[in-house]
Formats: structure tokens, sequence, C-alpha cells
């Protein structure tokens, strides 16, 4: 498996060059960013992190003392917006408030206590904020592994996350890199209608495999 996990990833990495993520230039920014993409694309958040900026709440402690309706205001393209202010704004008094826990479990576990904060957001946190060598799985991670054969469709994150950590080494860089490379090949090639020609791991997908068996036999 490791040897998989590793060659999955040299390919990817010789196709796409580094990703440079997460797109952040702060840690408040990364946080931010990280609630801000849940259930909506990263163009329309980076337009709400834009308003934000604009109007000097790009930063944790001048969200915990802004007032809610601005915040509502300056991040309505990001979608859910009443609820993802409010959050955002509870998000950033718990971390401006509160001494972080310096252990990656004991870290996680805390932001998995906020409200709005799950598993991928959490991770997220993690590994682009704070440094810690922390795998996020997503949905495309999910769907590009269970293509290539590594995982059941259902597979938990949970279950995802363990099987990529126990056979990687704990590399902050490694999983920020690998990360972001799946990102770009799921929204290139390894779409929910796959471009499976154009995919440079198709050698090694189980998935175009069988297309690619499929088309021979018609």
């Amino acid at each position: 498996m490791t040897k998989r996990l590793l060659q999955n990833y040299r390919i990817l990495f010789e196709e796409f060059g580094p990703q440079h993520w997460w797109p952040g230039e702060t840690r408040d920014e990364v946080i931010l960013g990280a609630v801000l993409t849940q259930n909506t694309s990263w163009t329309n958040a980076e337009k709400a992190i834009t308003n934000l900026r604009k109007n000097g709440l790009l930063s944790l402690q001048a969200l915990a003392d802004a007032p809610l309706a601005k915040v509502i205001d300056c991040v309505r393209p990001s979608g859910h917006h009443n609820q993802k202010a409010e959050r955002l704004v509870g998000i950033s008094l718990a971390l401006t408030q509160t001494e972080l826990p310096t252990d990656s479990q004991s870290c996680r576990n805390f932001l998995l206590s906020l409200k709005g904060i799950g598993p991928e957001t959490a991770d997220s946190i993690l590994l682009y904020a704070y440094g810690f060598p922390v795998f996020v799985v997503d949905a495309y991670t999910r769907r590009i592994f269970h293509r290539l054969g590594l995982c059941s469709d259902n597979a938990s994150y949970e279950d995802l996350q363990n099987l990529i950590m126990q056979h990687l080494k704990p590399d902050t860089d490694l999983y920020n890199e690998y990360h972001a490379l799946l990102v770009r090949l799921a929204k290139n090639t390894c779409r929910k209608n796959p471009l499976c020609a154009a995919c440079p791991l198709q050698e090694l997908c189980q998935y175009a495999q069988a297309l690619q068996a499929v088309e021979e036999c018609r």
C-alpha cells in the first residue's frame, strides 16, 4: 500500500507540479477560508474572503469583535451566509479566548467541539494553518481512491484517513501536497463523469481499466 500511495503521488506531482496550497497569506485567513469553503466552491469562498479583507475583518480578533450583520453581508457570496457568519464569529471568539493544545489530537478534539467545524474542516485547519501532519480527506479523495481500487465507495472519513496515515510517514509537506494534487486531479479529469483517457493515473486505475475492457469488447 505504501508503494502504491507514493507511486500515485509521484505521478501526480510530475504531471501537475507543486500546488502551493492553502491559498492564504496568514493563519487566520486559512482558518476562515476552511470554514467559508464548506458547501460551496473556492471561487465563492474567495469572494467572501475579499469582502472580509476590504472591511478589515480578515482576522479572528476582528471577527470576534465585529457586528454580526456586517459579517453576514461580507460572507454572502459563500452561501448559507447567516449560518456561516454566526459560525465564523463563534469560532473566532473561541480561538481568540482559548490557548490551543500543543498536540494534534487534543487540538483536533477542541476544534471538533466548535459549532461549524467537522472532521474535514478541523483537519484542514490542523494541516494548513497549524502545520500538524494530518491528512485531509474529502469527497475527491474518496472518489479517486475508490476508482483506483484502494478503498470502498462508502469508506468512512476515519477509515480512509487511517489507511493513508498508516502507510505514509507523518510529513506535513507531503500531506499538504498530496491532498492538493488529488483535488487538482478530481477537477481536471477524475470528475463525476471521468475523463479517463486524459488521466495520468489511468494505467493504475481499476475503474479506467474496466472501462477500457468494456470498450475493447464492443
